[in-house]
């Protein structure tokens, strides 16, 4: 008959106490890293990632349906009470299922309107492949109306109209912000040829703004000449690379305007010279 038998291990008293105590060490470390986080939070908490707004790609206009939103205010807009037939006519190929073939339109007894000119001034993406633009059309007898057309991509690829219209308000408008802070210029010389400049300009004189003007640049001048009365202000874009003249012209009937004109410059061998006049006619 086989006796049991014990053996006896021994083992370093601080293994013993470390086995014993890691449980409590381990939870201690849990509870530390979780005071230090509440604490990171509370004196700096996280702030969202604001995205670089130059890396991000203006959508690109829809032109299409841009257009189709322009055409549907323009005939929505239009009636005559004495014609209705016209007007349902004028809005049929838009109306679709669950649409009065009129859009919803109904006539007064008598009247009649017409839109005069229609230009898009907002639009918006609430969903891919819809678009909601806002629809300035100046009407000849209730003024200006601001109308907001819904666009939808249709199943079949093509463009239709996404709901009823509403009458809105004008986008919001603030006052004028004029340039502030700029630098005057003080350099007589450059003075000299920026007036020069803009009178050949305003007068549409290319013989004589050619003397003015640095080599390659292109200038497409007024379809109206101008007289230059005055230059007013002569100050320094904030780049320090253009001129900013605010002037006083008049055209052959008389009429006097204020105008800005941002004009590109630089020094070549001592004398200074225009490279491009407010517009860049090659863009």
């Amino acid at each position: 008959m086989t006796r049991p038998t014990v053996r006896i291990k021994t083992h370093p008293m601080w293994r013993i106490r470390l086995v014993h105590d890691l449980p409590r060490y381990l939870l201690a470390a849990v509870a530390a890293a979780g005071l230090a986080a509440s604490a990171r939070i509370a004196i700096a908490p996280p702030r969202p990632v604001a995205e670089n707004a130059s890396s991000v790609a203006p959508a690109a206009p829809n032109l299409a349906a841009e257009g189709y939103a322009s055409l549907f205010a323009r005939r929505y807009l239009t009636w005559n009470a004495a014609d209705p037939q016209a007007t349902e006519k004028a809005l049929e190929g838009f109306a679709g299922p669950g649409m009065e073939p009129d859009a919803g339109l109904q006539l007064p007894p008598t009247g009649s309107q017409a839109v005069e000119w229609d230009e898009v001034v907002q639009q918006r993406e609430p969903a891919p492949g819809q678009y909601v633009y806002t629809v300035a059309a100046q009407t000849d007898t209730a003024g200006i109306l601001y109308l907001t057309v819904s666009v939808v991509r249709a199943a079949n690829g093509g463009i239709a109209l996404g709901g009823y219209p509403a009458l809105v308000g004008a986008p919001t408008a603030r006052p004028a912000q004029l340039p502030q802070h700029l630098r005057e210029v003080s350099e007589p010389a450059l003075a000299t040829v920026v007036e020069r400049a803009l009178r050949n300009y305003l007068a549409a004189s290319a013989a004589e703004l050619a003397s003015d003007l640095a080599n390659g640049a292109h200038v497409s001048l007024p379809a109206e000449p101008l007289s230059l009365d005055t230059v007013q202000r002569l100050d320094w874009s904030a780049e320090g690379s253009a001129v900013l003249a605010v002037v006083q012209a008049q055209d052959s009937r008389g009429v006097r305007y204020t105008l800005a004109y941002e004009m590109d410059v630089a020094r070549d061998q001592g004398r200074w010279e225009i490279s491009a006049v407010q517009t860049d006619p090659d863009e």
